[in-house]
C-alpha cells in the first residue's frame, strides 16, 4: 500500500497498524507504510487515544475564488490584454495582487487563450539558397547569372 499526498490512510489500515504487535520498523515494513507514521499514530493513540485521521489541513481557498465570471468576461471585452495588463486591472478594479503565474493558471482553467488577432496568412515561400547549377557550371556561375 503506497501512500499518496494528501490523503489519508484508510481506517482499516490505521486499525490494522495500531492493533499489530512488534517493533515499528517491524509494523512499517509488513504494511508498507513509514516508520514515523507508526511511530506518531501510536504516540496519538496512547495520549489521546485518538486512532481515526484528523481533519487535512494547509488547503489553502483560491486567491480568486469566486472571480472566475468577471475575469472571464472582462478578457472577452478586452480580448488584446496581455497577462500584466490584467494583472494591474484586478490590483487595480478588485484589489487583488496575483502573479503572472496565478494570472496564466486561472485563464488556463477557464479555457481562455491570449491570442491577439485572428489568423493571418502565412507569408509568401521565399528560396533561401541558391539553385544547384547544371552540369558544367560551378555554383558560383550559376549564382550569377541569376542576378
Amino acid at each position: 500500500m503506497s501512500w499518496r499526498q494528501g490523503q489519508a490512510y484508510s481506517q482499516d489500515l490505521r486499525d490494522r497498524v495500531l492493533t499489530a504487535e512488534g517493533s515499528s520498523r517491524a509494523v512499517a515494513a509488513r504494511f508498507g507504510v513509514s516508520v514515523s507514521y507508526v511511530v506518531k499514530a501510536r504516540q496519538r493513540q496512547a495520549r489521546l487515544g485518538e486512532t481515526t485521521a484528523r481533519p487535512q489541513r494547509s488547503h489553502r481557498t483560491r486567491l480568486l475564488a469566486g472571480m472566475d465570471e468577471v475575469i472571464a468576461a472582462h478578457v472577452r471585452s478586452h480580448s488584446d490584454a496581455t497577462l500584466d495588463e490584467l494583472r494591474a486591472w484586478l490590483r487595480q478594479s478588485h484589489g487583488k495582487t496575483v502573479s503572472m503565474g496565478l494570472m496564466w493558471n486561472t485563464l488556463m482553467r477557464l479555457g481562455l487563450t491570449l491570442k491577439k488577432r485572428p489568423s493571418m496568412r502565412l507569408n509568401k515561400p521565399v528560396p533561401t539558397s541558391p539553385r544547384h547549377a547544371a552540369n558544367g557550371v560551378s555554383c558560383s556561375q550559376a549564382w550569377t547569372r541569376r542576378g
